[in-house]
């Protein structure tokens, strides 16, 4: 009962806790019920290696466009140690990333170059459809 007689004090009401266990045990069931019904993550499968390793062709090669300074002259352009003109880059670009499903390409221009024959040349790799074009700079030693 919600009222205990004791003593001489009078009458000291208690807290009935019949109900709140009931409502614990019924938030329970409800959690054990719901907790197995929940959706797990997406069953996928990891690509497999290939059984026979091929060997790398060299269209997988990182491509760098070098913009070479000239003293008085238009700069020299190569792709990957080749030299090109700058009429022959977008054709070459084209042509090297039409079945490449990475398109990364850096440009690397010499110090004393003027920027804007560096921006021609990222231009190109954009008209090529090169989707990251990266800049190389020459790595400064600590002691300097």
């Amino acid at each position: 009962m919600a009222f205990s007689t004791g003593g001489g004090g009078g009458a000291m009401g208690e807290i009935n806790v019949t109900p709140m266990i009931d409502i614990l045990l019924v938030l329970l069931i409800i959690f054990m019920v719901i907790v197995p019904t929940v959706p797990h993550g997406l069953d996928a499968l990891v690509p497999q290696p290939p059984k026979t390793p091929q060997k790398q062709e060299p269209n997988d090669r990182t491509i760098v466009v070098q913009v070479i300074y000239n003293a008085g002259a238009a700069p020299q352009y190569k792709i990957n140690e080749t030299s090109v003109q700058k009429s022959e880059l977008l054709p070459k670009l084209t042509d090297i990333y039409a079945n490449r499903a990475e398109r990364v390409m850096f440009v690397k221009g010499d110090d004393n170059l003027d920027f804007r024959y560096v921006a021609e040349v990222i231009d190109i790799g954009r008209s090529a459809n090169v989707d990251h074009i990266g800049l190389m700079t020459p790595k400064i030693l600590a002691g300097q």
